[in-house]
């Protein structure tokens, strides 16, 4: 899927809690028993790495709650030549998980760690979600247009003009959907979209906006 983009935003996550940024007042200084344990048995993280990203996410965030428009300008540097505004926005809905309008720490570090320790099955259904932007379970055109012509925004000018056959974001949308779309009823479902994706490398190719493959690890 876009797994490389998902893992620029986790490369990128310098920008977002930095540990050694601490003592934000107002912050509580440890993580409940509940939450810890929480996080030891859904993550690959371990209680002292967890405990490092809780700092320093209660450093940048005190009372636990990460905004879209934190979020926004957070993600906005990992692409500063072009509009990510939109794209963040689908990012911070598939972070969102309970849908209440901001990220908690649990939230963000399960999403974390999918994104960025997931395996391919994993990654791609992290996706799915974020390309189903209505969550009735499936994904169809407009939908699957909406985040394309949302990456294309983010890209910048200069990246876009790069793609090979300059594509326009609707062609590309409707050439990977088709290729998805076994059944050719209209809907790619989650198990269509992670079982495409992992049979057809050109698929991954043409929902990453790069000139280079990118394979997923």
């Amino acid at each position: 899927m876009i797994i490389k983009i998902i893992e620029s935003f986790v490369s990128c996550r310098v920008f977002i809690f930095p540990v050694k940024r601490m003592g934000a007042k107002g912050s509580k200084e440890r993580l409940s028993k509940y939450d810890l344990e929480f996080l030891k048995v859904n993550t690959r993280y371990d209680e002292n790495t967890i405990n490092e990203w809780f700092k320093g996410f209660m450093a940048d965030c005190p009372d636990g709650k990460l905004s879209p428009t934190s979020f926004m300008q957070i993600y906005s540097k990992c692409f500063p030549n072009g509009n990510a505004n939109e794209f963040c926005d689908h990012v911070f809905r598939t972070f969102d998980s309970d849908k209440n309008g901001f990220i908690d720490f649990k939230e963000f570090l399960l999403a974390i760690d999918v994104t960025s320790s997931g395996s391919p099955e994993e990654k791609l259904n992290w996706a799915f979600s974020m390309y189903d932007v209505d969550g009735n379970g499936w994904i169809d055109l407009p939908e699957m247009t909406k985040i394309v012509k949302s990456i294309y925004n983010m890209m910048g000018p200069q990246q876009q003009l790069a793609l090979d056959n300059f594509e326009t974001p609707e062609a590309r949308a409707e050439g990977i959907f088709k290729r998805m779309d076994i059944n050719s009823d209209g809907k790619v479902t989650r198990q269509e979209f992670v079982r495409c994706c992992l049979d057809d490398q050109k698929l991954i190719e043409l929902l990453t906006p790069h000139t280079t493959p990118c394979f997923i690890q």
